[in-house]
């Protein structure tokens, strides 16, 4: 066989840098986060209760929504800073908010296990590892 030809039984692979594995990660616990909240809406009497101005945490204020708000748009602004800050902070951003979002998900999903939330838990897991994995990541931040 000719050493000039390239192998196309294999298929190219690059390194990924880990800032871009950061963003994804927390990509993807924002789409765990809204496929939780539509599922939600399948549950008896979840909508019947938002109607009627409950939330998971008691009755719906506008100071709740507000946390709320909050509590969900760090993830979001975390897939922009997981590529654009320098590293230094970057690493300490996202041990922290994957530290404290672990924490968020472990609080908020031990709270109420009955039968129609299992598919919350499933998503709570799967959120609470891939934190975690954020954690890892910006942990294990390479060095130069």
């Amino acid at each position: 066989m000719n050493s000039s030809k390239t192998n196309t039984s294999h298929l190219a692979d690059f390194k990924v840098n880990v800032k871009i594995k950061l963003s994804a990660l927390w990509i993807t616990v924002m789409l765990l986060y809204i496929y939780g909240d539509i599922f939600a809406m399948f549950v008896p009497g979840h909508i019947e209760s938002l109607n009627s101005g409950e939330m998971g945490i008691g009755k719906t204020t506008p100071l709740k929504l507000l946390a709320a708000s909050i509590l969900m748009t760090i993830p979001a602004i975390m897939v922009f800073l997981s590529i654009t800050v320098r590293p230094k902070i970057n690493r300490w951003l996202n041990i922290i908010f994957g530290s404290i979002y672990t924490l968020v998900i472990i609080l908020t999903n031990l709270t109420s296990i009955n039968p129609w939330s299992v598919f919350n838990l499933y998503f709570g897991i799967i959120d609470m590892v891939i934190t975690l994995i954020i954690v890892w990541y910006a942990w294990k931040w390479p060095k130069m």
